[in-house]
């Protein structure tokens, strides 16, 4: 789990970097002068380490540069606050993959209700896709304390209430499933005395 969040750390640095910056100075320019310095440090730091970088690295930066730069030259907040939308479409694509979750459940998951498991993929993706097109709402009202409020609050707490959704759903059905197949047992044992 530690991992997760540190790949998540790495992932929106130059977000979290924006945040910090704009929340101290409330200075648009100088948080997306300090987001780019960031994600470019990033980056030669994770060089000069030998960090073998992925595609969303990669894509990172130059969205990062992109739309940082936008905002400078136009000095137009949105094109830089709507970088988190591209990720979460992208994280969004990637879930429509059929069984993507399967690899990240525990094999009792995966053994009794891969169906389920597969629908839950599938509601992940669309809550990506939401929550990507919310980002985009945010960053066109141009309301930048909105905006990150949505973000770190709403972003983060609706992805947070789908996993404990995800989870209670899992062992309730789980729970259930073995409690018919022991009581199934249970009454071919008492018909086979």
């Amino acid at each position: 789990m530690a991992a997760v969040f540190r790949q998540l750390f790495v992932d929106f640095f130059s977000t979290i970097v924006f945040l910090v910056v704009y929340a101290a100075t409330g200075d648009i320019l100088i948080a997306t002068g300090v987001a780019i310095a960031g994600a470019i440090g990033q980056f030669i730091r994770a060089r000069i380490k030998q960090q073998k970088l992925d595609i969303m690295t990669w894509a990172s930066l130059g969205l990062v540069i992109v739309l940082g730069s936008a905002t400078l030259l136009t000095k137009d907040p949105r094109f830089v606050l709507i970088k988190p939308s591209i990720a979460h479409f992208a994280i969004g694509a990637i879930m429509l993959r059929k069984g993507w979750m399967l690899r990240y459940l525990p094999p009792i998951v995966q053994e009794n209700i891969p169906h389920l498991v597969t629908i839950a993929g599938y509601a992940w993706a669309v809550l990506m896709f939401v929550l990507g097109i919310g980002v985009i709402v945010f960053a066109m009202i141009g309301d930048v304390k909105l905006w990150a409020f949505y973000v770190t609050v709403i972003a983060i707490g609706a992805k947070v209430l789908a996993f404990a959704i995800q989870y209670v759903v899992f062992r309730i059905t789980i729970t259930r499933k073995l409690r018919a197949a022991a009581a199934l047992a249970e009454e071919q044992a008492t018909l086979a005395v």
